[in-house]
């Protein structure tokens, strides 16, 4: 049994659903007390040797996958402007936790993620992400898991089938024939969920499905014509997971913080 075991939290998708669901009118202060709440929380279930926050860049630089696909998260709802001036408060609360903020530089956040959390795992140590965003369900592994901590449960196998029809292995190809609208990721046009399930049940993966001459003729001018198109999507939907992080596990190791330390 490992005695690693890192939990790594997808800190905006944290905050703003925190924020989102404060009554009245929203309160940085408030919404990093409920925030630091929810990472006790985590905490106590989870029992981490490791934690980090990792956050989102904010510039308006929308990355690599922009360049792929020009409307990648174009039109995507603003952080609020009092959050995005508040972000310092709530990770000098998560400090007093003892939990460290890596602010990613350029790339997404959930590329640092990937990256740290795939590092740690191929290890053969235990990492948990919480986060409620699937797209981290394509990494699952038996040492890493991911948790939805509003839903209460794991983004597992399990739920990966009964919610996409695919393998965990197999949900970037599932994406890349249906897309996923919130991020403006087009997919084929004429393919959606239904089809690219019946697709990955006959053939593993994208390339296998571009390579085929036995597909069936329904599909075939949909894919003959939209094949690049499709395998953007699928790389826009993949996870970098080879970025330079410049720190070691040592630098977040989980430490609580002492009373003392919190009035300091």
């Amino acid at each position: 049994m490992s005695s690693i075991h890192l939990v790594v939290i997808d800190a905006l998708n944290l905050i703003r659903r925190v924020h989102a669901a404060q009554p009245g009118e929203p309160d940085v202060r408030n919404t990093a007390n409920v925030c630091c709440q929810a990472l006790g929380k985590i905490i106590q279930m989870s029992q981490p040797t490791h934690i980090v926050a990792v956050f989102d860049h904010h510039g308006d630089d929308r990355g690599w996958r922009a360049q792929l696909l020009p409307n990648y998260k174009e039109g995507r709802k603003p952080m609020p402007e009092e959050l995005m001036h508040g972000m310092e408060l709530i990770q000098d609360a998560f400090m007093a936790m003892g939990i460290d903020s890596l602010l990613s530089d350029g790339d997404e956040a959930d590329d640092l993620v990937a990256t740290l959390a795939l590092k740690v795992a191929s290890g053969g140590h235990q990492v948990t992400i919480v986060s409620t965003d699937k797209g981290y369900c394509q990494l699952l592994q038996p040492t890493l898991r991911i948790r939805d901590y509003f839903q209460q449960r794991w983004l597992d196998s399990p739920f990966i089938e009964k919610e996409f029809g695919v393998k965990p292995e197999q949900l970037t190809d599932y994406w890349g024939l249906a897309g996923i609208s919130s991020s403006k990721i087009p997919g084929v046009p004429g393919i959606g969920p239904k089809a690219a399930v019946e697709l990955l049940t006959q053939y593993p993966n994208l390339e296998a499905i571009l390579a085929a001459d036995d597909l069936p003729t329904k599909w075939q001018k949909k894919i003959a014509s939209h094949g690049e198109q499709a395998l953007a999507c699928k790389q826009v939907a993949s996870l970098k997971t080879d970025l330079q992080l410049g720190f070691n596990l040592q630098d977040i190791r989980f430490q609580p913080a002492t009373t003392a330390d919190a009035e300091t």
